[in-house]
């Protein structure tokens, strides 16, 4: 006998779609429409109400893309309508495309009187009112055109993502501006459906639960009246409620359900939409709240918080009176959901910082969680800095999209450089945009790792990305598979109150150590070189600000500014989102990243001109103020005097550099390091004088720029597929060769080139006392879909590769012994590279390059090269068609002879190096260590503005050290504190009565708090 399951599944589809989802508005009628188009950027509720709104016919065109259209809808409910288990709704259609919702047209919904309903989303359609026959309808919809800039594909280049190129021309047209009647039973009865239909095609064909289902939705369609859906549905639902009142099995896989909305700050639309979309998102929130008592909804972004708080004042307290009965639940902690690859190790601790003490200054919450799922990959520094920041717990679902290797787990301590760890969570829904369908419940059961020992796990449901969040028909979802027959259980709850009962579950966590790396999405490391640039200069500006700012306001009485410091950090935070500094975004949202970055940089060093002007007094004395950690020419860390002529980082001084001349080829030489470049503009020798030893693997050069054919599979701006190692070659054209600057302390040789649409001039130059070779490349890049990389093959036997990250370093491993090591092809840095063999090793450190690659080869007749590369430019075409086109200058030294508190020190040289400034006193340092292994990361004043010094250190070689910190202050009193500055357990001071002393592990972060500051007498 043929299997009937076919025929009955098409029964049911063809009813729902024909009779049951018609039949849900019993009545509709059209709306009068009038509208007001907003002629530039989007305007308050206040002033656009007052405008003159012209006539306006349903299936017409509106607005522009990136425009907004104001609607005026009226009309009256009729007098005839029946309301018994119904009630009136108002229906709109915007134009809405099949695409994803949250990326196209939407709408916020007001009353006259300026206050917010709820949104209009393309799949939340509808806004409940509280009238019935005979009552007015008069409201208000701000209509948003946001072109679909993703359209049918992730890689076509689109002129929509840019103001200046998306055209006029209005790309929507409305379909419904209606009221509707809509019957809740019939509603219920289709959810009913939804979950039952949903359940069966999971279960197995032996399962006798999958034919009771399909029996039972077949005598539903038999039961209903296909001509009075309406007046049938109550006795449809008797039928199905004996299904959907059977219990779960007790081994039933359990799942929290917690409301979501992962908008991204800034993605495929710029950041002024973004407002918008938060208080369209939360608007349907609130909503939903109330209507449902046990619906609770988890908020990441502080940042998104406070832009209700300054745009939309009404809806932020109405936001403030669910969050104090928790249920809207501020979690994360941070500022935005940041990277957290390129972030300095500052900017991830002000993450915590700015994000916490908003939650803590606007609620009294603090959140334990931290809530990353969509960020690309997790550095090893972060569960320190979590645990610095008095959270407990983390959530991301990005390894997820892993293209090589699975995650072996999905609840387990995470351990991060320093020892710390931190429980963690990866949903096994796989996804951050749930509807809680059986599909994706039941992937979470079968794909959960942890079973046997644990049977929890986390499902954030809602539209995501571009908003619109949880909708009626998900929470009905969930509460139909709260206790179900055949499915995982539900329950709506807090983020909390699931990590509570996991780690109940997981006595003994397993435990995954070192960074969370993505096999996916590398090319974020360098897209957008512009913006990375504009990161890294911001967070060493605001580390020279603090500083120069604290010492001022200690020793001379200057004002500390607080609020400029404050509002310079929170829009560096901002673009530290994790599509906005990773180069994937729309051309809109870089420019204004750019425009934000120059208008910082001016603030800044408006700040420290001003700070070092107090400090250094009136005069025409030339000095160098040096900001770094590290002393550099003779000027001693965090202070300021004048150069020392040669005297670099430690390193004996020596009298002069020379040039010479052999054939064709240049020859520098300082006594420390030799430099020989050739005809071609190459180096063909890197030799290190101290150690008797040639880096530069026979018949190799280094400081050679390469092109490599960058053509991903997808995801333009994101990926870089390891097949472009194949298409690959050299840029060896040389147009000049030259010595441009020749003196005693400096010898710098310009070299031309030019290569398809683009020039190269690199300077290659060695300083007196310093053994450093430092290049300067400066491009212009016309290039399209096209990889930049500057190689250097040194001639080391390294078996890994130590790349500098937030507060240390990682070790990753050169060679390609496991599917892990070969899908890690391309990795992030951040001020340094090191390689090295026992007893030596090479620095290569940049001044605003963070994707690299390191190789090891074995050479012809024996002997390895290791290959070190900076990713310096790309230019992918989506979703910015020109991106990175331009000039570009990038800084580079490479270090012989180097441990890595030496790539350390170079980092800082070329990041932060001292400024020239001129008065008639030297600068005393704030303070000094005497371990160079000790680092200064930050000294600032305390967030409360008592005046207290805030310094933040951390243990940079990776071995435990002691320090002795001389402080250039008076002070009464000083303590160990976490990232917020509140007190925590002496760890590392192991002497404060004379002379400080601190005694700290490998990578320790270390925040001391010193009270009752004045300048020393």
């Amino acid at each position: 006998m043929p299997d009937p399951t076919q025929f009955v599944d098409l029964r049911i589809r063809r009813f729902v779609s024909e009779r049951l989802t018609p039949a849900i508005y019993r009545e509709r009628q059209q709306l009068t429409v009038t509208s007001w188009d907003v002629p530039g950027e989007p305007v308050p509720f206040a002033e656009a109400v007052t405008q003159q709104f012209a006539p306006f016919r349903v299936g017409d065109e509106w607005s522009r893309p990136w425009g907004t259209t104001w609607f005026h809808i009226t009309g009256t409910v009729p007098t005839d309508w029946e309301m018994t288990d119904a009630r009136v709704e108002v229906l709109v259609d915007l134009g809405f495309v099949s695409g994803h919702p949250g990326f196209q047209a939407e709408g916020l919904v007001w009353t006259p009187e300026g206050h917010i309903l709820k949104a209009i989303e393309p799949r939340n359609t509808a806004v409940p009112l509280e009238i019935g026959p005979g009552d007015s309808i008069d409201l208000y919809i701000e209509a948003a055109s946001n072109p679909d800039v993703q359209g049918e594909s992730v890689y076509a280049p689109t002129p929509m993502g840019d103001l200046a190129t998306s055209g006029d021309a209005p790309i929507y047209r409305t379909r419904v501006l209606d009221i509707g009647l809509h019957d809740v039973p019939v509603w219920e009865l289709a959810q009913d459906v939804w979950t039952l239909d949903g359940l069966w095609r999971e279960l197995g064909e032996e399962q006798p639960r999958r034919a009771e289902i399909l029996r039972g939705l077949e005598r539903l369609i038999d039961t209903l009246d296909p001509d009075d859906i309406s007046g049938t549905a109550q006795a449809g639902r008797e039928v199905l409620a004996p299904l959907l009142a059977s219990p779960a099995y007790a081994s039933a896989h359990h799942l929290v359900a917690v409301g979501h909305a992962h908008i991204d700050s800034a993605w495929l639309w710029p950041v002024r939409e973004t407002i918008r979309k938060c208080a369209r998102t939360f608007s349907n929130v609130l909503s939903l709240m109330d209507e449902n008592d046990d619906f609770l909804f988890a908020c990441s972004s502080a940042q998104q918080f406070a832009w209700m708080k300054e745009h939309y004042p009404d809806l932020f307290e109405r936001i403030k009176v669910r969050v104090l009965e928790g249920r809207f639940v501020p979690v994360g902690g941070m500022w935005v959901e940041s990277d957290t690859n390129l972030p300095g190790g500052e900017a991830m601790a002000r993450q915590f910082v700015a994000g916490k003490g908003f939650f803590i200054r606007e609620f009294g919450i603090e959140p334990p969680e931290v809530w990353l799922p969509d960020s690309f990959g997790y550095s090893a520094a972060l569960p320190q800095i979590v645990k610095a920041a008095g959270s407990k717990y983390f959530l991301t679902q990005k390894p997820s999209w892993n293209e090589t290797n699975v995650m072996p787990h999905h609840t387990f301590n995470w351990e991060g450089i320093d020892g710390s760890q931190v429980f963690t969570h990866f949903p096994p829904v796989a996804t951050y945009n749930s509807v809680l369908s059986q599909e994706e419940l039941h992937k979470a059961q079968r794909d959960y790792k942890e079973k046997g020992e644990a049977n929890s796990s986390l499902v954030p449901f809602g539209y995501g990305n571009g908003g619109g969040g949880p909708t009626r028909e998900m929470v009905a979802a969930a509460e139909r598979t709260r206790d179900l027959e055949g499915s995982p259980t539900v329950e709506m709850t807090s983020p909390q109150a699931f990590f509570e009962q996991a780690e109940a579950e997981l006595e003994q966590p397993p435990v995954w150590s070192g960074e969370i790396y993505l096999e996916f999405h590398r090319g974020t490391y360098t897209s957008q070189a512009r913006t990375k640039r504009g990161n890294r200069r911001s967070e060493h500006l605001l580390r020279e600000a603090e500083l120069w700012a604290s010492a001022a306001a200690i020793r001379t009485g200057a004002e500390y500014p607080y609020a400029e410091l404050d509002s310079a950090w929170q829009t560096v935070l901002l673009q530290q989102f994790h599509d906005i500094l990773p180069g994937s975004s729309i051309a809109w949202v870089h420019q204004v990243a750019e425009e934000h970055y120059e208008r910082v940089a001016g603030e800044l060093e408006t700040l420290i001109a001003s700070a070092l002007g107090s400090l250094t007094g009136e005069g025409e004395t030339a000095l160098l103020a040096n900001a770094g950690p590290y002393a550099v020419d003779g000027v001693p860390a965090l202070g300021g005097g004048a150069s020392g002529a040669g005297a670099a980082s430690g390193t004996e001084a020596v009298a002069s550099v020379t040039l010479t001349r052999s054939g064709d080829d240049l020859v520098l030489d300082n006594s420390l390091v030799r430099v020989t470049i050739d005809a071609d503009g190459l180096v063909s020798s890197l030799f290190d004088v101290t150690a008797d030893r040639e880096l530069v693997p026979a018949g190799e050069r280094a400081a050679e720029l390469w092109v490599y054919r960058d053509t991903p599979a997808q995801w333009d701006a994101w990926d870089i597929d390891v097949h472009y190692q194949r298409h690959g070659r050299p840029i060896r054209s040389v147009e000049s060769v030259e010595v441009v600057s020749e003196s005693a302390d400096r010898v710098v040789v310009k070299v031309s080139r030019s290569d398809g649409a683009s020039t190269f001039v690199q300077e290659l130059s060695l300083s007196a006392g310093r053994p450093t070779l430092d290049l300067t490349t400066d491009v212009d890049w016309h290039e399209r879909q096209k990889l930049l990389k500057l190689a250097f093959p040194l001639d080391v036997h390294a078996e890994r590769s130590s790349s500098e990250i937030q507060f240390g370093h990682v070790n990753r491993p050169i060679h390609r012994n496991t599917s892990w090591d070969v899908a890690r092809f391309e990795t992030s840095a951040h001020r340094w590279v090191h390689v090295g063999e026992t007893g030596y090793g090479v620095a290569v450190a940049n001044d605003s390059t963070y994707g690299h690659d390191v190789t090891r080869t074995t050479r012809d007749g024996g002997g390895t090269t290791t290959l070190v590369r900076e990713s310096l430019l790309r230019a992918p075409t989506f979703p910015d068609p020109h991106a990175d086109q331009g000039r570009h200058v990038l800084r580079t030294s490479v270090r012989v002879g180097a441990d890595v508190l030496d790539a350390a020190a170079e980092g800082y040289r070329l990041n932060v190096g001292p400024r020239p400034v001129t008065g008639s006193a030297p600068i005393e340092p704030l303070l000094t260590v005497d371990n160079p292994a000790v680092v200064v990361e930050a000294v600032k004043l305390a967030e409360d503005r008592s005046g207290d010094v805030v310094v933040r250190f951390y243990e940079a070689r990776g071995a435990k050290a002691r320090a002795t910190v001389t402080p250039g202050f008076a002070f009464e009193a000083v303590a160990e504190t976490d990232l917020l500055e509140r007190d925590v357990d002496q760890t590392a001071i192991v002497d404060a009565e004379g002379a400080l002393a601190l005694s700290v592990r490998p990578f320790q972060l270390v925040t001391l708090r010193f009270r009752g500051v004045s300048a020393l007498r």
